[in-house]
């Protein structure tokens, strides 16, 4: 079997059946943060009953949820970030990506079974097609480092608040996915002209009330040679949470849209109608809207690809620095469909700035790290800011534009320093 990637990488093509053994856990105990701890709850929307602590960002065996130092906003269906600080890594592990669920995770995953598994791929096609694994792994196999951000990240920083999953800044991560590409299956079916829409279901099952979650892309994102059905993540076989045992990855565009435990593509002849994608649901206002006042359902328009926005990952909000000694800055920057052109920082609330190095992505879609360094001449409180710029000559909002689901917030990251005086 052919194996081709866009660069090199070492995961055998074989896929294991390993069991699922984890069970989910509680939530973290309690920490305080000192002076900085009202500042820090509306600056991380993290609430101060949560545990925030470092351990080695290195991938775990077993699949127990809550992973470690992950913040919870629910268990049923679970739902988790990190804090900022603790996704430095280029390529996030396993153990450090966020987790975001509509429902249960499915027992087939839990289980890592593959029995009785198939993907049908049906509507507007020349022939329909029930795939089992093997057969997708006759196909050939690319691997990527993929941005992947739910579309709700940094709800908590709208203001006036809006309802939904609190997410700050840690619903986002950059593994590597391998898989293969979704057009070699969607070309074996053979579309038919009229067909304009996938629409994506998997395995999990609906809520209490509605319908299963299903959200759909067109055409031409899915025939893109970077959109992937996947099956490992960072050379492991999927997770359970993370969508055993395929999933979509559809670079640049936001999480929703990247179906896990991925079983049925439905190729349509018209944009996918299901309750995820219809009324107020993954959709933004086609103009802005007056803050607090929810447009006509009309006026939504389906989100799909990410703005530009930037992340800073060190230092810890929060730290004590000596005015004696620079102050390493870093981060990580992304921008959907667009690329990412300039990282700018700033130590007087934006009254000036400073470019930051800025280091290319491993391949288009993975995110992009900047690194600087700031040197502070005085004590006391400061606040540093990143601000990103993509090649179109777009930048992150000092205020964040408001939408009544709070979806593809992008404001700029800001960390609370406390510099303590020289000597």
């Amino acid at each position: 079997m052919t194996k081709r990637t866009f660069y090199a990488h070492s995961s055998s093509p074989s896929y294991s059946r390993r069991r699922f053994l984890g069970t989910a856990g509680k939530s973290a105990a309690l920490t305080s943060w000192g002076i900085f701890g009202g500042f820090l709850e509306v600056i991380l929307g993290e609430s101060l009953g949560q545990k925030l602590t470092t351990s080695a960002a290195a991938d775990i065996q077993s699949e127990t949820l809550p992973k470690p130092d992950m913040i919870v906003h629910s268990e049923n269906p679970f739902n988790g970030e990190f804090p900022p600080h603790l996704l430095r890594d280029p390529v996030t592990p396993i153990a450090r990506h966020f987790v975001r669920n509509n429902g249960d995770i499915p027992e087939r995953a839990k289980r890592k079974d593959l029995n009785g598994w198939r993907l049908t791929v049906d509507g507007a096609v020349g022939r329909n097609l029930s795939l089992s694994m093997d057969d997708l792994l006759r196909l050939p196999q690319v691997s990527l480092r993929v941005v992947l951000e739910c579309a709700g990240n940094g709800r908590s920083l709208f203001e006036p608040k809006v309802g939904g999953t609190p997410w700050n800044r840690g619903a986002v991560g950059c593994s590597e996915w391998t898989g293969i590409r979704l057009r070699d299956v969607l070309n074996h079916a053979g579309l038919k002209p009229q067909a304009v829409y996938l629409g994506n279901y998997g395995e999990d099952s609906p809520p209490e009330s509605g319908e299963a979650f299903s959200r759909g892309i067109p055409i031409e994102k899915a025939m893109d040679e970077h959109t992937l059905i996947a099956f490992k993540m960072n050379g492991q076989d999927l997770p359970a949470a993370h969508g055993f045992p395929a999933r979509l990855i559809v670079p640049g565009w936001i999480g929703s849209a990247m179906q896990k435990w991925l079983n049925r593509i439905w190729v349509r002849e018209r944009v996918h109608d299901s309750e995820k994608m219809s009324g107020y649901s993954y959709r933004v206002s086609s103009y802005p809207a007056v803050p607090g006042n929810t447009p006509a359902k009309q006026d939504m328009e389906i989100a799909t690809s990410w703005i530009v926005k930037s992340l800073i990952t060190t230092p810890q909000p929060g730290v004590a620095v000596k005015s004696t000694s620079p102050v390493n800055v870093g981060g990580h920057a992304w921008a959907g469909e667009n690329k990412v052109d300039k990282l700018y920082v700033s130590d007087d609330y934006g009254v000036s700035w400073r470019e930051a190095r800025l280091q290319s992505p491993m391949n288009r879609y993975a995110w992009y790290t900047w690194e600087s360094e700031l040197s502070f001449e005085n004590r006391g409180y400061y606040e540093i800011w990143a601000r990103a710029f993509d090649d179109r000559g777009d930048a992150q909002p000092f205020r964040q534009p408001w939408n009544p689901k709070g979806y593809l917030g992008n404001v700029i990251h800001r960390v609370p320093v406390l510099v303590d005086s020289k000597g």
